[in-house]
C-alpha cells in the first residue's frame, strides 16, 4: 500500500473521530437543556377546537400542553379525571379559543349547565329592565358592554318631570335572550339583563313603576363614576330651546323693573317747546367822511 493511501485513511480516521465527537457532545447537551426544560413545565388541559358559549366540554375537544409552572393561570386542569370526572359534564361559559388554558372561570361547576347564573360574580344579581330603539341607544349595546341607568320621572311634589342618573358603570349580561353578543350589526332589544348589587336591583325595579328608564352607553375601560350628578329639569332645557338665553342673576331681575319705570317715567315727561330762529342780520356798508361815519343796508 502506498505512503499516500495510508496518511489519507488516518486523517480520515481522525475527522471520523472528531465529527462522531462533536454530534455526541451536542447532542448531549440539548438533551439536557431539553430535561430541564421539561422539569419547570407542566401540562395543562388547553382547548383543542373553538368552543361557543353553552358547548359541552367532551374529551376530544381537550389537549394537553406544557406550559412554565411559575406562570400558569389559577384555575387550570392538570389531568383529564379533574376537568372531566366520570358522569358529571362542563359547559363554556364564554367562548374559548383554540390552545386557550381552559379554566375554571370560564366554565360551569361539574354536572352544571350554562346559564346566566353561572356568570355572575359572588353576591350579584341579574336585573332585567325593558328598553326600546331610542332608550337601548338604537341596538348598539351588547352582551358585556358597560353602561349609566337614566331614570325620567316626576319631580317630588307633583309638577315638572325630570332626570337623574340612578346607577353608574353597570355591565350588560344579556340583551334579549343573547348573552353572547356576536352578531355584528346592531339589533334593536326589549329587554336589557343587567349585573348589579342587591340594592341596585331594588332601585331597578322602584325606578321602572315610578317613571322610564334609559341606557346610556359608556366607553370600554372608562371605570370612573362622576362623583357629584345633577338633577335636570324643564329649566335646564330653556337655553336649548330659545337660541342665546342666558338666566340672569337674581339680583339683575329684581333691579329690571325699576329701570323700566325710569325709563317710562322719563317718557312721559313733557318735551320742551322749540322757538323759532332769529332772523339772520342784513348785511351793511360803513361809510366814513372826515369825522363822519354812516351805515347803509345792502341787499343780498
Amino acid at each position: 500500500m502506498r505512503r499516500q493511501s495510508v496518511i489519507a485513511i488516518a486523517i480520515a480516521l481522525v475527522l471520523g473521530i472528531v465529527a462522531v465527537y462533536l454530534a455526541n457532545t451536542w447532542l448531549s447537551e440539548r438533551e439536557a437543556r431539553i430535561a430541564a426544560a421539561n422539569q419547570g413545565t407542566t401540562e395543562v388541559a388547553v382547548a383543542a377546537v373553538p368552543l361557543a358559549y353553552g358547548a359541552p366540554i367532551t374529551p376530544d375537544k381537550v389537549r394537553f400542553a406544557k406550559y412554565p409552572t411559575d406562570m400558569l393561570p389559577a384555575g387550570v386542569f392538570t389531568s383529564l379525571d379533574d376537568l372531566l370526572p366520570e358522569g358529571r359534564a362542563r359547559h363554556a361559559l364564554r367562548p374559548i379559543e383554540i390552545n386557550q388554558p381552559l379554566l375554571a372561570a370560564d366554565l360551569t361547576g361539574e354536572g352544571e349547565g350554562a346559564s346566566i347564573a353561572a356568570l355572575l360574580p359572588d353576591g350579584m344579581r341579574a336585573a332585567t329592565v325593558r328598553i326600546n330603539a331610542v332608550s337601548g341607544v338604537a341596538g348598539f349595546i351588547k352582551p358585556n358592554d358597560t353602561v349609566d341607568v337614566l331614570i325620567t320621572r316626576q319631580a317630588i311634589g307633583g309638577g315638572e318631570q325630570v332626570t337623574d342618573v340612578l346607577l353608574q358603570n353597570i355591565r350588560v349580561i344579556a340583551m334579549d335572550q343573547d348573552a353572547q353578543g356576536q352578531e355584528d350589526r346592531a339589533r334593536v332589544s326589549n329587554t336589557a339583563t343587567l349585573e348589579v348589587t342587591p340594592v341596585e336591583a331594588q332601585k331597578l325595579a322602584l325606578g321602572q313603576r315610578l317613571g322610564s328608564l334609559s341606557l346610556v352607553l359608556r366607553k370600554p375601560g372608562e371605570e370612573e363614576n362622576i362623583a357629584r350628578l345633577e338633577t335636570v329639569s324643564l329649566d335646564d332645557l330653556r337655553y336649548e330651546l330659545s337660541a342665546g338665553y342666558r338666566p340672569a342673576p337674581r339680583e339683575e331681575a329684581a333691579a329690571r323693573p325699576a329701570a323700566a319705570q325710569r325709563i317710562t317715567q322719563r317718557a312721559q315727561q313733557p318735551r320742551p317747546t322749540r322757538t323759532a330762529p332769529a332772523p339772520r342780520p342784513k348785511p351793511t356798508v360803513e361809510v366814513t367822511r372826515g369825522l363822519e361815519s354812516e351805515t347803509y343796508e345792502v341787499g343780498e
